[in-house]
């Protein structure tokens, strides 16, 4: 099979789907592997790590779509990359669909076979290549919020710890999942007050034995985020429902009853976001403000960080890779129950429940099509 490497053309998105280990593995596998030239230079991995590893090097993205029988991304593609969407191509990469109903569209009309990283799940109910990124983005979404608190930076100039005398901020955490313990674990290693909301009690009683009941833990309801709001000065929106649409935890009002200089980062903005004033920002330009309160809606936080984020995200989806490329996307499917979780598209169908719910559109079962 041939493997394709496009370079990222999302804002800022400097992250790249392949590093030269896994080129030196699929080789090894008797496949070929085309990389864009300077597809890894916002990870700092140059051109000739790729070439060392035997990959061939392409000059533009076009011949890698054109050439490939798999192409591996990061991001979901971009409207000028639509031209490039082929019958047959299987397209792995993150997608977070159900906000994307265009891309849904031209993905059903190009006949497309796109596995999703987002939804990829295993028996256990793990999302193994959902994690590594949502590991980054929590932790560095309350770095990120700490630095728009500042006031300079539009925020109401409060230091996340607090110093003796003076109290610390308070940290609300929108869910208890990978993001929202990960974004917990590093506000109240900052000296936080953190609390932390989510639906599910066990969950709840689990942060509470791995904080050691340093955290405050509380049942989601609309007057528990409506109370415990009025007094954060950084919120995390960090819920997840895998596949489908974020709820909207956070009504407007809600918002307008915030603190002047509150930060929101909101997480959860790659499946719509989990507040009604959610909208989708870029890395160049991140925030606004909504009654007052600061939003950072950034859809691919982790490219902040590519080196550590593209070398923690290949580390769990290269395996998923090379089952494609050894079996095809078909016996994949069928040897491996979470891979056919992953897949949202297959032959002009819609095949994910949660996407089709969240855009009104048909769908089949994956099996029925096989």
């Amino acid at each position: 099979m041939i493997i394709g490497v496009p370079k990222e053309i999302k804002d800022h998105e400097t992250r790249v789907g392949l590093v030269p280990a896994g080129v030196i593995a699929l080789r090894e596998a008797g496949h070929r592997v085309l990389v864009q030239r300077s597809a890894g230079e916002g990870s700092a991995i140059p051109d000739e790590q790729y070439e060392q590893a035997g990959a061939e090097l392409v000059a533009d993205a076009a011949e890698v779509w054109r050439r490939a029988d798999l192409v591996v991304k990061v991001k979901e593609p971009q409207p000028a990359e639509y031209e490039f969407l082929r019958p047959g191509l299987i397209l792995f990469t993150y997608l977070h669909l159900a906000p994307l109903p265009e891309l849904t569209g031209h993905l059903l009309e190009r006949r497309v076979n796109a596995v999703a990283y987002e939804t990829i799940r295993e028996p256990d109910g793990s999302l193994p290549l959902l994690t590594p990124m949502s590991e980054v983005a929590g932790r560095l979404a309350v770095q990120i919020g700490a630095v728009y608190l500042e006031a300079p930076n539009g925020g109401r100039g409060v230091l996340l710890g607090g110093v003796p005398g003076v109290a610390p901020a308070e940290v609300v955490v929108l869910g208890g999942g990978v993001v929202g313990t990960n974004a917990a674990r590093i506000a109240f290693g900052m000296g936080a007050r953190v609390t932390i909301i989510d639906k599910n009690l066990n969950r709840l009683r689990q942060l509470d034995d791995i904080f050691a009941s340093q955290v405050v833990t509380l049942a989601s309801n609309a007057w528990t985020i409506r109370e415990t709001l009025r007094k954060a000065d950084l919120v995390i929106g960090a819920v997840l429902i895998p596949g489908a649409a974020a709820p909207k935890l956070v009504r407007r009002e809600m918002v307008a009853g915030m603190r002047r200089g509150a930060v929101v980062v909101d997480v959860s903005i790659d499946q719509g976001g989990c507040l009604e004033t959610s909208r989708p920002t870029t890395h160049t330009d991140p925030v606004y403000f909504v009654d007052g309160v600061l939003h950072y809606c950034v859809s691919n936080m982790p490219a902040a960080v590519p080196h550590t984020s593209t070398f923690a995200l290949t580390n769990a989806t290269f395996p998923y890779l090379l089952e494609l490329a050894n079996k095809g996307l078909e016996q994949a499917c069928l040897d491996h129950p979470a891979i056919a979780e992953g897949v949202n598209t297959y032959q002009g169908h819609l095949t994910h429940p949660a996407v089709a719910e969240a855009q009104g559109r048909p769908w089949r079962e994956l099996r029925s099509l096989l």
